[in-house]
This record gives structure tokens, sequence and C-alpha cells, in this order.
């Protein structure tokens, strides 16, 4: 895995954790293609993190802040290796914690909201879980006109999308749907 555009392109991401399904380099291509101006500046909260890869991703292309979330003690320290390797470390924080936990204790006090929210569950997570942790983003967590990216299996059954939310973009590659929610 390498990072595709921006200030740290080029750089080789460190190995994989152990039972961690990265986003492929093809995928996070094409969404950050489509995503086009709105990673500039961003605050953005990538949660179920893994590698830090859409995350590393978006502050190379600019994003002002991000904060990475993830459960597992190889995940982060895989983000702070990665950090590391990209030198995009004092524009991040990280969180070790459930996602849909940190959601539920973070009082937003840091600010507005996020911009951009990227969240990668792992496929087999239940889909229970992943509906309530878009309804907590909804919360106050994603930022009016804010953009979630949420990656799924092809095959699975779409999560429980917050009412006022849209899909504005359904991207697929192999066996991964990555889906571009939007206010309505």
């Amino acid at each position: 895995m390498r990072v595709i555009a921006g200030s740290a392109k080029g750089t080789r991401l460190g190995p994989v954790p152990r039972g961690v399904r990265p986003v492929s380099d093809r995928v996070r291509e094409g969404l950050f293609s489509s995503l086009g101006d709105a990673v500039e500046s961003a605050r953005v909260l990538d949660v179920f993190a893994g590698t830090g890869a859409l995350g590393i991703e978006a502050l190379s292309r600019g994003a002002a802040h991000a904060r990475f979330v993830d459960r597992g003690s190889a995940s982060i320290r895989a983000i702070r290796e990665n950090l590391r390797r990209t030198r995009l470390e004092d524009r991040a924080t990280i969180t070790h914690g459930e996602a849909l936990a940190t959601l539920m204790d973070d009082d937003n006090s840091s600010g507005p909201g996020y911009d951009l929210v990227l969240a990668d569950p792992p496929y087999e997570h239940p889909l229970e879980s992943v509906s309530a942790t878009l309804a907590a983003l909804a919360g106050g967590r994603l930022r009016s006109g804010g953009t979630c990216v949420l990656t799924r299996p092809t095959r699975s059954s779409t999560p429980v999308i917050p009412l006022h939310w849209g899909v504005s973009r359904r991207l697929e590659y192999g066996d991964t749907a990555v889906l571009i929610l939007r206010e309505a």
C-alpha cells in the first residue's frame, strides 16, 4: 500500500496488522477522485481506521486535521507508524477505542463537527452497529453539509442511513462498495 496523491504521494505504508482489511490503492484512488475539493482543509474523522490509509490519504491531499479511531492495539501501532512514515503526525490525533462508544462519549467540544467522515468497518461488523454509528454521526458529529464515506461488501445489506442523508454516489470495486453519503 502507498499514498496515492498529495504531499506524501508514493510513500509506502507499513505492514498491515493481522485481521485488518485495508482499502486498496485502486479503491482509495477512485474514492478521493470522487470527493474532489471536499478534502481540502477538512476536519476528518477516520473510524474503524485499521492502518489509517484513508485518513492519511486525506491529510496528504490537504485535510487540515484527521482523528483516527480504532479498537485494535496493532492498528493503533500501524497508524502511528504510517503517520511517522508520511510525516503527517502533527495534523493527527489517535483514539484507541470502539467507534460507536467513542462517538457517544465525544462531546464534540473541539469544534463544530467533522467535514469528512471515513468509515471502513470490518465486513463482518454487525449491520446494526454500523447503522448505530451512522446515527451517532448524524447526531451532530458530521457538520451540516459534510460528507460521510462508508465502505461495505458489495453483497451485504445497506445499513440504515439517517433520515436526512442520501447516497450521492455508489462506487464498486470488486467486493468493495463505497457509499458517499450527504445531507439530502
